[in-house]
Order: C-alpha cells, then sequence, then structure tokens
C-alpha cells in the first residue's frame, strides 16, 4: 500500500527540491507537499510511480482482471497445480 512517510509545507518544499528528490530516491518514500497545511501534491519515485501505473493498467484491463479472479477463486477451492506439471522439471 502507497503510504506518506513526510508532509512538507510548499514553502519548504521550494527551497529543498533538491534535498526532497535525493531523498525519494535513496529512500523510495512517497512525500506530501502541503500549502496551508492541507496536502495538495505528492512527490514519488520514478520507480513507485511505474508501479502505480502499471497497477492501474492491470486493474484497467478486463482480461487480466478476469483471469486473476478466476485464478483466486480456483486457489481458494485448492485447485492447485504442481510446479512440476507446469514448467515440465
Amino acid at each position: 500500500m502507497l503510504t506518506i512517510q513526510d508532509y512538507i509545507p510548499v514553502t519548504k518544499a521550494k527551497i529543498k527540491l533538491l534535498d526532497i528528490i535525493r531523498k525519494i530516491e535513496s529512500t523510495d518514500n512517497t512525500i506530501a507537499i502541503t500549502k496551508n497545511g492541507v496536502p495538495e501534491a505528492v512527490l514519488l519515485s520514478m520507480n513507485k510511480f511505474e508501479g502505480l501505473v502499471e497497477t492501474l493498467e492491470i486493474l484497467s484491463d478486463e482480461k487480466v482482471m478476469k483471469s486473476i479472479r478466476k485464478s483466486i477463486k480456483e486457489a481458494r477451492e485448492g485447485k492447485w497445480v504442481d510446479y512440476d506439471k507446469v514448467f515440465g522439471e
């Protein structure tokens, strides 16, 4: 789950933008930028952004979601297939 690790006022963010970007890169944190104490924007690493976009693409693909729902249902019913049967090892 995507959570906010830090909140920074927009005035501080303007001054410390490079430091904030370095922090995001090194920690993979998500930081909210606040205006008058209210979160208005979010800064996150490219890695998290790409993962978020990929997740949205999967969730919006009806064919993929149908397959995932079917797999979850089968797993709950105990309909497992042995790894060796699938990959022939």
